[in-house]
């Protein structure tokens, strides 16, 4: 396929008909004879310019831990929430700080967690972050015993919009400020996952949220 312009349509209908994100390997896939990386990513920018550039803003092509998706831009997400109007699932100020322990400072054990925080980490609260495929055991640590090592995973960057670790907020951010709170940098979450996530006040606890 030598029509530039055809294999930009070809990526723009895959991007936005797909459920996840496509990295280049994915992108590549689609053509039968071989496509120089530089291209796709010459295209890929030309799309998100393109994109950026209609008036009203819907869509927007970003990338992401997995690879490039559209979504939708922010200010749209309350009215997109309708759609699913189900009771997100709500997380604890515990299970957050969990999570950025996790996200900041790892691989770490579950001695490791407990020792910065002070108190015993909930069983439930590595299950159901697990669960959520926000974290993953890879590895052991070589000492006694052998504890699991945790990290975050794709998924997690996915979910919170970010390329890399690297471009995690600060960690105070993180924790303090409600997930589900409009004041939190838009920029830094992905508009589809504020309506899932919320940090609940210490004294509105639930049997059905990590603890």
């Amino acid at each position: 396929m030598d029509n530039i312009a055809q294999i930009k349509t070809v990526l723009e209908a895959a991007l936005l008909t797909s459920a996840t994100p496509l990295s280049l390997d994915d992108m590549s896939r689609l053509f039968p004879e071989r496509i120089e990386r530089a291209t796709f990513r010459m295209l890929l920018d030309e799309l998100k310019q393109e994109w950026l550039a209609r008036s009203p803003l819907s869509m927007e092509l970003v990338q992401v831990a997995s690879g490039w998706r559209f979504q939708a831009v922010a200010e749209l997400a309350p009215f997109l929430s309708r759609l699913n109007p189900e009771r997100p699932q709500r997380y604890s100020r515990a299970a957050m700080e969990t999570l950025a322990i996790i996200a900041y400072r790892q691989p770490v054990t579950r001695g490791d967690i407990e020792e910065i925080r002070g108190v015993a980490v909930n069983p439930n609260t590595m299950r159901q972050l697990q669960e959520r495929d926000w974290i993953d055991i890879v590895g052991q640590r070589d000492v006694p015993g052998r504890p699991a090592l945790y990290a975050t995973t794709k998924t997690f960057l996915d979910d919170l919009n970010l390329k890399s670790l690297a471009d995690l907020p600060a960690m105070e951010l993180f924790v303090e400020q409600s997930i589900s709170d409009e004041s939190i940098v838009p920029e830094i979450l992905n508009p589809e996952v504020l309506t899932q996530l919320d940090l609940m006040p210490d004294g509105d606890r639930s049997n059905n949220q990590l603890d």
